[in-house]
């Protein structure tokens, strides 16, 4: 955007005289936070040019009312900061796992493997289809090609005899 050239001098004198004073200023009100403090003094700057009535000098000194409005809006954006939830990366919402978490959850998926290879083969492939293929019991009967009540009867066989192998090894409580 081309400004009139004087509308561009008295904004230039405007930041000549002010900027160095109001980012000295406003530094500490954003916790040391330069980034932050240059934008409050450039919106504090664009302000006074855009009410050039309040730097007159009948009304007092200008740099009072330009410390002023500099204050209020570093107080404004401190506030709208905590006013919301701070945001958070979905990797800080995925649950951390360690190394020995990794290590257990092989070993116990080994385990689980030896388990099912004890069932029969009817068995282990009802609760394959089931649980691990994620199948409800109607794809898992059209897959097997058996009856829906022999899925549902082989799983719940299935399901107590994987419970007593478990519980045989120390797996379950």
């Amino acid at each position: 955007m081309d400004l009139p050239r004087s509308d561009e001098d008295q904004l230039r004198d405007l930041f000549d005289q002010h900027a160095a004073a109001l980012l000295h200023f406003v530094v500490p009100l954003t916790d040391g936070d330069r980034g932050r403090a240059e934008d409050i003094v450039q919106e504090t700057l664009l302000r006074a040019w855009q009410h050039p009535a309040a730097l007159k000098p009948d009304r007092g000194p200008s740099r009072r009312w330009l410390y002023t409005v500099a204050r209020n809006l570093a107080v404004d954006a401190y506030r709208a900061r905590t006013a919301r939830p701070r945001e958070i990366s979905e990797t800080a919402l995925r649950p951390l796992s360690s190394p020995a978490d990794d290590i257990d959850q092989a070993l116990e998926s080994w385990a689980v493997a030896e388990a099912l290879a004890v069932l029969s083969e009817d068995h282990r492939r009802v609760l394959i289809e089931l649980y691990y293929n994620a199948h409800s019991v109607a794809e898992t009967a059209t897959i097997l090609r058996i009856p829906v009540g022999t899925v549902k009867s082989r799983s719940h066989y299935a399901l107590q005899a994987l419970r007593l192998v478990c519980e045989e090894r120390g797996l379950l409580p």
